[in-house]
Formats: C-alpha cells, structure tokens, sequence
C-alpha cells in the first residue's frame, strides 16, 4: 500500500468513513491518474500524497452521508473531478453529470472516467449556458474562488434540490446575502472550512 492509500485508512475515521479495501485501491488509482495529468493541466494545487488524501479526497467523501441510495448530482465546475469522482468511485448507485467549462480539464473528465471503469454525463460549458439537468443535488467545491457565483448556482439550481457546497467564512457571507436558509459542518481536520447544505425552493 503507497503512502496516499495508508494515509487514506489511517485519517478515514477522522471523517467517519470506513472504506473498503476495493474502494481504497480504486481511490489510489484515480490519484495516479490524476498525478500523471496534473504537470500538464494544473488540475490541482501541488501538495504531498497525505495532504490529497485528506484535504481532498477525504472531505470529498463527507458529501456521501448527505446523499441517499440512487442520488442524481450534477457537480459544477468539476475541474479534478473534485468532489464528484472520490463519489462516485465509493459508491456505485451515484449517478452524474460533470458540468465544466475548461474543455482541457473536461478531456481529463472524460479520460479518467473511462479508465476507473465509471460512467457519467460530462458537459464542457459553464454551467450558467447549460439547462438544469434532471438531479436531487448540485455540488461545487470551488465557489470561494468564483464567489460571485453563489447567487447564479442558487437560481440555476433545480427547485427542490439540495445544493453541497464547499467553503469558508467568505462562501457563508454570500449565503447569508441571499434567502436560502442554510447548515453548515466544520470540515474534520479544519478550522475554517464546511460544508454547506442548502435547500433550494
């Protein structure tokens, strides 16, 4: 086992997980993936193996509770396939569409899909030129960094659905702006980082 994959068993009760040995080895070879493309794209932040296991694929993982047996996500500006692709690779009833506007990152989407042997719908466009597709749940984990797009995913967003969203004290101030009532859960391992449930009306 390499040092991503026992960093993965040993922090997971951290998040309240406990993942199979079969899901672990499909995590690790998402993060070979990954590590191969990511000179070329700039998929992600360089960082150690520990710190993509825990700050990314771990907190990825968080949103499973929050999602029942057979949930339709649609994850916006999936980039790395961050936090939908971790999902999907834990659990195989999850089904998706990837909404990303930067075709080059969309190709890695696409490419690394078919190699983990997962399915799902992969849309190269904002999502702000897209219909809402048919989905319970919209996902982002990038929007303090596109903070003026909390309001836009809100109207976009399917009526009924439930957006997962994460991030820190900025996100919160954009939410509480709008009308959407809201909860949010400290990041395990975090002080300043959440996930935020918010109901769509």
């Amino acid at each position: 086992m390499d040092t991503f994959e026992r960093s993965l068993v040993s922090n997971m009760g951290s998040f309240d997980l406990d993942l199979p040995a079969e899901t672990v080895t499909r995590l690790g070879d998402y993060y070979s993936l990954l590590t191969r493309w990511n000179d070329r794209l700039h998929l992600v932040a360089p960082c150690s193996p520990e710190e993509f296991a825990t700050r990314h694929v771990l907190e990825s993982l968080l949103l499973l509770k929050h999602l029942p047996d057979g949930a339709k996500v649609a994850d916006i500006g999936s980039g790395a396939g961050l936090p939908i692709i971790p999902c999907l690779l834990a659990r195989q009833d999850l089904q998706a569409t990837l909404i990303e506007s930067s075709q080059k990152k969309s190709v890695f989407l696409r490419e690394a899909l078919n190699q983990l042997g997962r399915p799902a719908t992969i849309i190269a466009k904002p999502f702000e030129d897209v219909p809402p597709p048919d989905v319970s749940f919209v996902t982002c984990r990038a929007l303090d960094r596109f903070i003026n797009k909390v309001s836009p995913l809100i109207d976009w967003a399917p009526r009924g659905s439930t957006l997962l969203l994460y991030g820190g004290e900025s996100l919160r101030e954009q939410l509480q702006r709008t009308t959407a009532n809201f909860k949010e859960f400290l990041i395990p391992l975090s002080q300043q980082r959440f996930l935020f449930v918010v109901p769509v009306d």
